[in-house]
């Protein structure tokens, strides 16, 4: 199964792909999707649309899993991330994948073990679980690749309550 994370963001949209083959997690693809301060919101909306569908499209991925807004003080901030997010799912739908969403807290819990772990914590969980070599880098990717790792396990988790076997 291939699992797309999503860490949303309308200046920067961390990605990663990974493969999940029984309990071995696979790095395929990562990276982020930028777009310039000071750009149309719409303009910025359609950059972000259109690299979603090209990145869909090249790694097709089996589902999508994308981290749920935390509404901080900047609600500003917060409405152009849940646009941005909504562009990218509005992709993933239109290619009718099923799309998963999770708390940071969720995230955090599945990788690492412990739902108030710190940042640097899940990069290097990350880092060891995916086997790279680095902890990837924006913090936006790390992040993206975090939310296919808790996608994987919650898939895991589901299928060992449902009675699955593993190959």
């Amino acid at each position: 199964m291939r699992v797309l994370g999503i860490d949303p963001g309308i200046a920067i949209m961390g990605f990663g792909f990974i493969d999940k083959s029984g309990h071995k997690l696979t790095p395929v693809q990562y990276g982020c999707i930028e777009t310039a301060a000071g750009t149309p919101q719409e303009i910025r909306l359609k950059q972000i649309y259109e690299s979603a569908c090209s990145l869909l499209d090249q790694y097709k991925p089996d589902t999508v899993a994308v981290e749920k807004l935390f509404f901080n003080k900047n609600v500003t901030n917060a409405f152009s991330v849940g646009q941005a997010r909504g562009v990218f799912m509005l992709a993933a739908a239109q290619r009718g994948l099923p799309i998963s969403e999770y708390t940071p807290m969720q995230v955090k819990q599945a990788v690492v073990g412990y739902g108030a772990a710190e940042k640097k914590q899940v990069q290097e969980m990350v880092r060891m679980l995916l086997k790279l070599q680095t902890v990837p880098k924006p913090d936006d990717v790390a992040d993206a690749l975090a939310v296919a790792i808790c996608h994987a396990h919650s898939v895991l988790m589901n299928d060992r309550m449902n009675g699955v076997t593993l190959r």
